[in-house]
């Protein structure tokens, strides 16, 4: 228990389908620790329903979301908040799982409404391009709240966790070992295994950018191109990611790659994710419909990550002068802008 005596209370800032999963998870939990409050609060961005309704009191009312994840009953104790300084109010351990263009912006409105001793985890796949350089989001957590951020990334595709299929996750920390596992616990169910590795920037750049790399996998599948041309690409996209982590990061280990949030996270999501699906109907379409529509029809007000994260790394790419190292990652954002044709996807050289 925190200081000895005082309980621990979870709040999730978030409530897409990965927000509830992970929500649900959470209350599953907290239940049988003792050191936390049974209650998890989730933060639920406000919509209006086309019933007329309020999603966050539909979701308090039949204990699920029936847009983002309709069918899963997230558990008693998960209570849905539009409130932002409402919903995370006493909570010490929070957890942020949003899109990761609002994550700064929410960050700033909590400023000095923590409780003291606050820690947070990040679920949120992608990063922000500032002058000096990009910012992953659980440095742009710690440097607006001043707290401690952990990351959990993994082959996590929701839908399949809330039905209860067997994966896995990894979570990345620096230094406070104690927290990570603390965190672990929290997530770990008998169907949802948690590692913890010593390397926060190397497990968040696995689950960044591997949503690009499923960009090209989908492109590969709109154009019929087979399974070989999808692995090729694949393999490809690993030594992109790899290499492109370790030269920002240098302190980055190779074998954070091998665990659930490197190669296991690029499987699945270049075969199942939402960026591959939406991707693949961008090439069907020969890149004549713009991937804003495609995501407003397909993904019914949930949001495809590959594409700003591509051109977050084409910024940080052009920046240094990085260009000719990551042919993969280049091309991705150009046929993404319109700038290339889809078939490009393999007509540059490899390197």
């Amino acid at each position: 228990m925190e200081n000895g005596h005082a309980k621990n209370r979870v709040a999730v800032i978030g409530s897409g389908n990965w927000g509830c999963v992970a929500s649900r998870l959470i209350a599953s939990n907290t239940t049988k620790l003792p050191s936390f409050y049974d209650e998890v609060r989730m933060w639920v961005f406000e919509e209006v329903l086309l019933t007329g309704n309020k999603l966050s009191e539909s979701i308090n009312q039949v204990n699920e979301n029936c847009k983002y994840l309709p069918g899963i009953k997230l558990g008693a104790n998960v209570i849905a908040d539009p409130d932002l300084e409402n919903a995370v109010k006493d909570a010490n351990m929070l957890v942020f799982v949003t899109p990761h263009q609002f994550v700064e912006g929410i960050c700033k409105k909590l400023v000095g409404k923590l409780r003291l001793g606050a820690q947070a985890i990040s679920l949120i796949k992608g990063m922000e391009v500032k002058t000096e350089g990009p910012c992953m989001i659980s440095k742009l957590i710690t440097d607006i709240l001043g707290i401690n951020c952990c990351v959990l990334m993994g082959a996590n595709i929701a839908s399949e966790i809330a039905v209860e299929k067997f994966s896995e996750a990894t979570i990345g920390y620096k230094k406070d070992k104690e927290v990570a596992i603390r965190w672990a616990k929290l997530f770990t169910m008998p169907y949802f295994l948690v590692s913890i590795v010593e390397d926060i920037e190397g497990v968040e750049l696995c689950g960044t950018l591997k949503n690009v790399v499923a960009i090209a996998a989908g492109l590969v599948d709109g154009l019929d191109m087979g399974n070989n041309t999808k692995a090729a690409i694949m393999r490809i996209g690993l030594r992109e990611m790899c290499a492109f982590s370790k030269l920002l990061f240098p302190s980055v280990r190779d074998n954070t790659f091998f665990e659930s949030c490197g190669v296991a996270d690029l499987i699945t999501t270049c075969l199942g994710g939402r960026n591959r699906r939406v991707a693949e109907a961008f090439a069907r379409n020969g890149g004549k419909r713009s991937f804003d529509e495609l995501e407003a029809e397909m993904l019914h007000g949930q949001k495809l990550q590959g594409v700003s994260t591509a051109k977050e790394v084409y910024e940080v790419l052009t920046y240094r002068g990085w260009q000719e190292l990551f042919p993969l990652l280049s091309t991705v954002h150009e046929i993404c802008i319109g700038q290339l044709p889809p078939t490009s996807i393999v007509e540059y050289r490899i390197h």
